[in-house]
């Protein structure tokens, strides 16, 4: 059995996305299919959403109805390899922002976090709030003038004296 996290494939892609983000390999080939496949995956009201249905049947992979978490790794992800103009990228801010309850958190009901496939889910509580709160800084610091350096996002005015 393989321990994850997250369900499934929205999560597993973005996670992969960002790391290879990190070390600068995000424009290959097979990053690109990526990014292709989460704008195809990517729901009708800019969200993303996977059922841990998508275990049993591979034909319901990144099919489900939006939640916030899965919306921001789908997120994460396009952030990782895409630009930022993406339409996609757009449609996902926009459906995160207009989610978000009046106090600030994130509504969802979903189980999106996975002990072991097939054998036991779990919902971890905090996902709901601290992936879209993620996916948004994220979005906000590369749309403000951060750059890449070392596979870090920094503003380069951080290291001017």
């Amino acid at each position: 059995m393989v321990w994850r996290w997250g369900v499934n494939y929205v999560y597993g892609t973005s996670g992969v996305l960002r790391a290879l983000e990190t070390v600068a390999l995000s424009a290959r080939e097979y990053c690109q299919r990526a990014v292709r496949w989460l704008r195809e995956v990517q729901n009708a009201d800019g969200g993303f959403g996977e059922s841990i249905a998508s275990y049993y049947d591979p034909a319901l992979k990144a099919k489900g109805a939006s939640t916030a978490s899965q919306t921001a790794w789908g997120l994460i992800g396009l952030l990782a390899a895409s630009e930022l103009d993406d339409p996609a990228v757009s449609r996902a801010v926009t459906h995160l922002v207009e989610q978000q309850q009046p106090d600030g958190s994130w509504a969802e009901s979903a189980f999106t976090g996975t002990g072991f496939p097939c054998v036991f889910y779990l919902k971890y509580h905090l996902y709901r709030n601290y992936f879209p709160l993620y996916a948004l800084a994220r979005y906000r610091n590369l749309t403000q003038g951060a750059s890449q350096f070392c596979g870090l996002r920094v503003r380069p005015q951080e290291f001017e004296r």
